[in-house]
Order: C-alpha cells, then sequence, then structure tokens
C-alpha cells in the first residue's frame, strides 16, 4: 500500500484551519491571502501550489519544517517555504537582500510573485494607505518586484498576475522587457 501523498486540496485545507483565526493590518480574515496566494499559482505545478498555500505557515504559526515533512509536504515545497519566510535568511532585516535571495530559486519567486501581487491589490493599498496616512505601503512591494519579475520568465509573471492583481500587468511589462 502506498502513502497517501499530500495533495493541493489537503494544503488548502491546511493554510485556512492554521490560519484560521488571524487577522491581517485590515482585520480581514488572514486565510483569505493565503488561499489567493495559492490560488494564483493554480496554472504551475503541485510542489509550488502547495507552497503557495503554505508560504506563511513558518512565519505564522507554530507548525515546523519536520511537522511538514511529517504531514508529507514534499521536500521541494518545503524548501520554497522556506526560501520565503523571511526569519529564515541571513539578512532578514534587509528587504533587498532577503529579495535576490529569493529571486535565486525560479519556484520560490513565484511564490514571492503571487504574494507581492495579493498585498499590493488597489482596493488593499488604498485602504492601508487611509488607515496609515504617513506610511507609503506600496514602495516595498514596488521595489520588490524590480528584483522578482527579472528572475523569472515574462509569461509566467503574466499568468499570475492574471489571476491575483491584473493591475500589475502595465508594470511588469516595464520591469520585465
Amino acid at each position: 500500500m502506498t502513502e497517501p501523498r499530500f495533495t493541493v486540496e489537503t494544503a488548502m485545507v491546511l493554510a485556512e484551519v492554521a490560519h484560521n483565526r488571524q487577522k491581517d493590518k485590515l482585520k480581514r480574515p488572514y486565510r483569505e491571502h493565503v488561499l489567493a496566494v495559492g490560488d494564483a499559482l493554480a496554472d504551475f505545478d503541485d510542489d509550488i501550489r502547495i507552497a503557495g498555500y503554505l508560504h506563511d505557515i513558518a512565519k505564522d504559526t507554530p507548525i515546523t519544517k519536520q511537522a511538514l515533512l511529517d504531514m508529507g509536504v514534499s521536500e521541494r515545497a518545503v524548501a520554497i517555504i522556506e526560501r520565503v519566510t523571511r526569519r529564515f535568511q541571513d539578512d532578514s532585516d534587509n528587504d533587498e537582500a532577503v529579495m535576490l535571495h529569493i529571486a535565486q530559486d525560479h519556484d520560490a519567486t513565484l511564490v514571492k510573485i503571487a504574494c507581492n501581487a495579493h498585498n499590493s491589490v488597489p482596493e488593499r493599498v488604498r485602504a492601508l494607505a487611509e488607515k496609515w496616512p504617513d506610511k507609503a505601503p506600496t514602495t516595498r512591494y514596488a521595489d520588490a518586484r524590480q528584483v522578482l519579475y527579472k528572475a523569472v520568465p515574462r509569461g509566467e509573471i503574466h499568468l499570475v498576475l492574471q489571476r491575483i492583481n491584473p493591475d500589475l500587468l502595465s508594470e511588469m511589462d516595464r520591469l520585465a522587457g
């Protein structure tokens, strides 16, 4: 008998349950973010999709790398999750260094592009600007896109943005060339 495989559907359920009581900066259910990121990666393989749904699990929950592996999450998906998790990086306080590290891995870059795009949805950016008028909510995300968009093929970026934030397509055309 073969071991049951950790599926995309399992990742969706785990993401929803793990982030169930969490809220984002706008007091919205955080699970909406992780589900949107995973959904945006629907055109890619299962490991990338699983990592998309679970991309914040190591950051925001007590679930460890070993627990994910024990659940049957592939080593590749866990490696993607680790790469996009800021606290696992050597220079975690340096946004540029973090993005350059992520951009060295194709799969992690796709996950981070999806995360960035969801965080940059115009309605969300406007709401953050209204809540904190003294902070520029888009600067960090725009700076990250300048690195991320150069690290993967333009067509792949288009697939992600089309699903999650089509408003970024014109910027992608400028940055990805």
